[in-house]
């Protein structure tokens, strides 16, 4: 299915069910403590709310009748007394419930966030970012009040209602027949609408996502959009993007918003008939004014919780499209991941060996098939070929970012299936042509793989790709603060601190994926003489498309056709006269 657009909705993949919900109790149990006190305070002050229509029965019916103002002075403060107590106890219980709220919320985007981490390069591929993005933030805050305070509420609004009712019956039954009469139509509403809910929410996450991941691709963007003066045409883009969001929204606040309208209506209807039944057909004779009084006051009490549980539905429909959406995103596979019993791999001698490897990013479309060879420790190794070939698909399985769809890869005679992916990774050097620079300073950027590195052993590095030239023409020098992707910086100077980065984690196999393509020929000419000396006891693969700066490498090998096409050292394909002489002809007239 394809999903890597903004403007397709992401399916998924399987319905909801109850043991989603249930996973999601998982993260409420750790917060039983706090949660219990929050509903005892809840409880309390419910209870307490209870008192005041029996209160007003006795102040009609006996304290007003016989004139004690002393009494209707005391029941008034007493009233007035629940009130206040009812706010306390209702505020601390909502400070409580905010806190374990955020501590859901938090919980639940580690979790998320720690799962990405993990994900291989494939998950990444198949999906834009936004969408991703807009699962840990905007759908996690969405589920955390539902988490929290929506179990607490849903309970208490249930025991609300039978207290309520055992009130009412406990004052008049036949009145409270009236008051329970709305019930059937109010559940037949809700079994219409249920389904609609569901999907309306569904839509409205998938529209908000469709915009978030649109909202990311056109900032990354910004440049390129500028450039091509596309701003009009994007707007248009946004703007039918932002209008499906709002539809879809609206629908589903329409659906909402009948469930209200429902209560409220049925609530008129059934006071209503109370008073009706009560004055004109009971009469005075069978039914006091204090009793309709306290039955009319409960019947606003007894729908108000069915209100709430209305809204508490609303609101769980709500948080099941995005509970679906978190949980997709943790159930999502990690395919590239340590064995049970995984290896340790000790300090490399950098042996690489292809044994009848073949790969597909895709079922049925290979990528490579059959590949096999052997490069030996310490030996740099050059991969060339036409563009789409598998030159980067080889040193990505290499480090293991994918696994082979069939054969196996060994490193010093071990099968990297089988290793930990911490023990390969981390004497591994990966320099790719896309130079990712992370917001802080040049020195934390330098750092990021040897958090443990001291300045020396980073301004070190930096001389070495002959970085620290321009570094130290900064004010700030290494302490100079870069933005997210280096914005403040040429994309030499990202490559070079890049290499600088690479080379400080002191790789035993190092890979350069067009590393120097964006370095100027000065540059790269001084930079070579530093990479002479540190390739030298370390096994190298490079890819590059300038043959010029692969000459020198001890094996070339020109990838083609699903396979290695040829092999060998510069002058050994020369000599050959094939598909390298060829490619190597057309780079030297060029020039």
């Amino acid at each position: 299915m394809a999903r890597n657009k903004f403007d397709i909705d992401e399916e998924l993949e399987s319905p909801f069910n109850i043991r989603h919900f249930r996973r999601a109790l998982v993260y409420i149990k750790r917060q039983k403590k706090p949660m219990i006190i929050a509903f005892v305070l809840s409880a309390l002050s419910a209870g307490i709310g209870l008192s005041a229509p029996l209160i007003m029965q006795h102040v009609v019916d006996v304290t007003i009748p016989a004139k004690d103002k002393t009494g209707l002075v005391g029941w008034s403060a007493l009233i007035f007394a629940t009130i206040v107590f009812s706010v306390i106890l209702a505020t601390i219980r909502s400070r409580i419930m905010t806190r374990v709220g955020q501590d859901i919320i938090f919980e639940i985007r580690h979790d998320l966030f720690k799962h990405l981490q993990k994900l291989p390069f494939q998950y990444y591929d198949d999906r834009p970012q936004g969408k991703i993005l807009i699962r840990v933030v905007n759908y996690v805050n969405a589920v955390s009040d539902v988490l929290s305070n929506g179990i607490i509420n849903f309970i208490l609004e249930i025991m609300n209602l039978l207290f309520i009712a055992a009130f009412m019956f406990a004052v008049d039954a036949r009145l409270s027949l009236i008051i329970l009469g709305g019930l059937p139509i109010f559940l037949g509403i809700m079994l219409l609408i249920k389904t609609k809910q569901r999907r309306a929410w569904q839509a409205v996450s998938n529209k908000s996502s469709n915009l978030n991941a649109y909202m990311q691709e056109s900032i990354s963007g910004i440049r390129v959009t500028q450039i091509f003066t596309r701003e009009e045409r994007n707007e248009g883009l946004f703007t039918r993007l932002a209008a499906n969001a709002r539809q879809t929204w609206m629908k589903a606040m329409y659906l909402n918003f009948l469930v209200p309208f429902t209560v409220d209506n049925l609530t008129t209807i059934v006071t209503t008939a109370l008073f009706f039944v009560g004055l004109l057909w009971m009469g005075p004779a069978e039914i006091t004014f204090g009793v309709i009084l306290a039955m009319s006051g409960y019947a606003a009490r007894f729908w108000q919780p069915i209100l709430n549980l209305s809204n508490l539905y609303n609101s769980f429909i709500n948080a099941i499209a995005y509970l679906e959406r978190i949980f997709e995103t943790l159930d999502e596979p990690v395919t590239v991941t340590d064995v049970p019993d995984a290896l340790e791999l000790p300090t490399l001698q950098g042996r690489v060996t292809f044994d009848d490897v073949t790969f597909a990013y895709e079922p049925g479309h290979n990528i490579l098939e059959h590949l096999s060879f052997d490069i030996k420790p310490g030996e740099s190794v050059a991969l060339v070929g036409p563009t789409g070939a598998g030159k980067t698909t080889v040193v990505n399985l290499i480090s293991r970012f994918y696994n082979v769809t069939g054969g196996r890869i060994l490193v010093d005679g071990q099968d990297i299936a089988e290793a930990t992916l911490q023990s390969l990774r981390s004497q591994m050097g990966i320099m790719l042509q896309d130079s990712f620079i992370f917001s802080g300073t040049i020195m934390d950027n330098i750092r990021y793989g040897k958090l443990d590195a001291t300045e020396e052993e980073v301004i070190a590095a930096a001389k070495t790709v002959r970085a620290d030239d321009f570094i130290r023409e900064f004010e700030r020098g290494y302490m100079t603060e870069v933005n997210e992707r280096g914005s403040k910086l040429s994309q030499g100077q990202r490559q070079l601190i890049s290499f600088a980065r690479t080379l400080l984690a002191n790789p035993r196999i190092l890979i350069l994926d067009e590393a120097t393509s964006s370095i100027d020929a000065r540059t790269e000419r001084l930079l070579q003489q530093g990479l002479n000396e540190l390739l030298k006891g370390r096994t190298s693969f490079i890819i590059a498309h300038r043959l010029s700066t692969v000459k020198n490498c001890d094996r070339i090998m020109y990838i083609s056709d699903k396979g290695v096409a040829e092999s060998g050292s510069h002058d050994e394909l020369l000599a050959l006269r094939g598909r390298y002489h060829k490619l190597y002809s057309a780079q030297k007239m060029e020039a």
